[in-house]
């Protein structure tokens, strides 16, 4: 594994497979990247099978987390109650077997690259705001869309660790699609109320 972020991930999941550790022991220990590699974690279990009822709870802590990138912040924070919160080691083991197709993706369209752009301090912003505004559609209650706005944020967290400015501005991009596509889909839920009789007639 040549990324960061792929041999960051993988050491994570193998300690978390081995003992328990919190949110805040991850956080300690990775510092600024923290940001990006507790949110990458937090966002990987939606792109497979998991067990239901942690949408919310990981979904909140990742919006914590993005929302102080959007303020500028390069010290992670999160209230106890979050930063308590311990890994199940079959949340650690599932995502250990599925991590070797995710990465084998990830490096053939990661790689540093244009460099300004990946450390501008306002890059490190919009980041942020694009991850806050994605973990928000992810938390909406909508069957099967949650892989969707997942993607948009595991390629910024990847594209931040690897300081790849080319994959940022894509991931702006494919931000932008997914939004248009929920608003598809909002709008569609809005009018399937005076679809559906005439459908059933």
């Amino acid at each position: 594994m040549h990324l960061r972020f792929s041999q960051d991930i993988k050491s994570l999941l193998q300690r978390l497979s081995e003992k328990s550790l919190t949110l805040g022991d991850i956080l300690a220990e990775t510092s600024e990247r923290g940001f990006s590699l507790v949110i990458a974690l937090l966002v990987l279990p939606f792109l497979f099978p998991m067990p239901p009822g942690l949408a919310g709870p990981f979904g909140a802590a990742c919006l914590l987390l993005s929302v102080q990138m959007v303020l500028g912040r390069r010290s992670p924070w999160l209230p106890k109650r979050i930063a308590n919160y311990k890994f199940p080691r079959s949340f650690a083991q599932l995502l250990l077997q599925n991590l070797g197709r995710l990465t084998k993706v990830l490096q053939k369209i990661a790689r540093p690259r244009l460099a300004k752009i990946a450390h501008n301090p306002l890059t490190w912003r919009i980041n942020g705001f694009c991850i806050s505004w994605l973990t928000l559609l992810l938390m909406l209650p909508i069957p099967f869309t949650n892989p969707i706005p997942t993607v948009g944020i595991l390629l910024l967290a990847v594209a931040t660790i690897e300081s790849d400015g080319l994959l940022i501005c894509v991931s702006y991009v494919i931000t932008a699609l997914i939004t248009l596509l929920f608003a598809f889909i909002g709008y569609a839920l809005w009018l399937a109320p005076s679809w559906l009789p005439s459908i059933f007639k």
